[in-house]
């Protein structure tokens, strides 16, 4: 079987060196769709070093993208690209993100799924720095024909929604080359890119990357509700509902609540088909 749960569980931490400078948070931040207009202020602090702030969703990538792509070469673990998706992705941050790092990153995988058609594959991403430990990441990876093994199913809990209309409704509109920008920031699967991969994998065209959907609404509800201010952004949660396709819109609805905010996003062309569920923001 191309997943091995109890090797991958019980293999050592595997250590990887990280670095960054402005021009990986600038590319990164581009990828998301910053710098529209170009020369509005608010959107100067994502794209012009002088006054660069790190959106903490940046923790994804930093490094090439190596918390998942460490996880996918861990022991016990050898998938087909063409049948992963992302399940799920949660950043807590221990202290801000600097414009220029170099970090340790220390990976493991806590658990292994069984969810009976498909596997999903936990995996955690520990990254200090000489100063301490700067930001936790928990990566769920979903491998479509891999379950089956007789592991444990894991948690299926389900967040509600607030019961009342959103605080601030965002719409974002997805560039036809904002994949092919995105996975400039290191996440190289063809599945966002060649068409001929992406029927392979059962879809029409490209879709956009997870990850890429997860940071513009992080973005959205920093503009929007947060002062634009990234530093007080203590963690965010997701859950991946649904694809999304480059040239779609992203609508992406707010409820603030104490000391977090609560997010939904759907695609606005499809019946507000799901994007992201169970999505917080918690702040400062």
């Amino acid at each position: 079987m191309p997943i091995d749960a109890a090797k991958a569980v019980s293999a050592e931490p595997r250590s990887t060196d990280l670095t960054w400078d402005h021009k990986d948070i600038q590319l990164y931040h581009l990828g998301l769709g910053a710098g529209i207009p170009a020369t509005d202020p608010d959107e100067l602090r994502y794209t012009l070093e002088s006054k660069l702030q790190v959106l903490p969703s940046f923790a994804t990538v930093a490094g090439g993208g190596m918390a998942a792509a460490g996880g996918l070469s861990a022991p016990g673990i050898d998938v087909n690209l063409a049948a992963v998706l992302h399940g799920g992705q949660k950043v807590t941050l221990h202290r801000p993100i600097p414009v220029q790092g170099k970090a340790v990153q220390s990976s493991t995988i806590p658990a292994v799924y069984d969810k009976g058609k498909a596997a999903v594959i936990v995996m955690r991403s520990e990254v200090t720095d000489d100063e301490g430990p700067l930001w936790t990441c928990d990566t769920q990876i979903f491998v479509r024909g891999e379950g089956g093994f007789g592991g444990e199913r894991g948690p299926s809990d389900r967040l509600e929604l607030p019961a009342r209309a959103p605080d601030k409704t965002v719409e974002k509109h997805i560039r036809e080359d904002q994949a092919l920008l995105y996975r400039l920031s290191g996440d190289w699967n063809p599945l966002h890119a060649d068409p001929e991969f992406a029927k392979l994998a059962g879809f029409d065209k490209p879709i956009l990357h997870g990850l890429c959907s997860y940071g513009m609404t992080l973005k959205a509800v920093v503009d929007s509700v947060l002062d634009g201010d990234v530093t007080r952004v203590r963690s965010y949660t997701t859950r991946f509902a649904g694809v999304v396709f480059p040239g779609e819109t992203l609508r992406i609805r707010i409820w603030q609540l104490d000391g977090k905010v609560q997010v939904s996003v759907t695609a606005a062309e499809r019946d507000d088909a799901p994007v992201l569920a169970d999505t917080v923001v918690e702040h400062s």
